[in-house]
């Protein structure tokens, strides 16, 4: 198994919505309002109108839970989910709350993506896994993906 860069994706957000406490953790909701991605094949914008559904666990980690809408630079569409995990120490974690500018290698932040479309050209995603090491900024997640080969 090998590692191969895939993209390297920015995804602008809206401020969390705090839904509070449920049955499965303290809810969160990220609205992703935009973004790009660019790599050796694959390029593009990340569409309006996607989220992360966030649980906060007791311990402070976060469950990541995003699903939305990429267009390629040659105007194919490309649905996107990850999952994964954020989790630091509680004073990294406070400053990542606040918005503050916090190095990635004070946090562990992983996520797995999967790939669904129709678009011939790129069909080759529906059977592609990746894996990406983020980081989050103000307003934006930053991520490095790599596809599975």
């Amino acid at each position: 198994m090998n590692l191969e860069p895939l993209a390297t994706f920015h995804v602008d957000l809206d401020p969390v919505l705090d839904l509070g406490d449920s049955h499965w953790g303290h809810r969160r909701v990220v609205n992703i309002v935009g973004g790009t991605f660019d790599g050796p094949r694959l390029s593009g914008t990340v569409l309006p109108g996607g989220a992360d559904w966030q649980v906060v666990h007791a311990d402070g980690m976060i469950s990541i839970d995003t699903r939305y809408t990429l267009r390629t630079h040659d105007g194919a569409h490309i649905y996107i989910t990850t999952s994964g995990v954020r989790h630091g120490s509680p004073e990294v974690l406070d400053r990542l709350g606040r918005g503050e500018d916090v190095d990635p290698s004070e946090y562990y932040f992983r996520l797995f993506c999967r790939f669904e479309t129709g678009d011939e050209r790129y069909l080759w995603l529906n059977r592609t896994l990746a894996v990406a090491s983020a980081a989050r900024v103000a307003t934006a997640v930053r991520y490095d993906a790599y596809a599975l080969t």
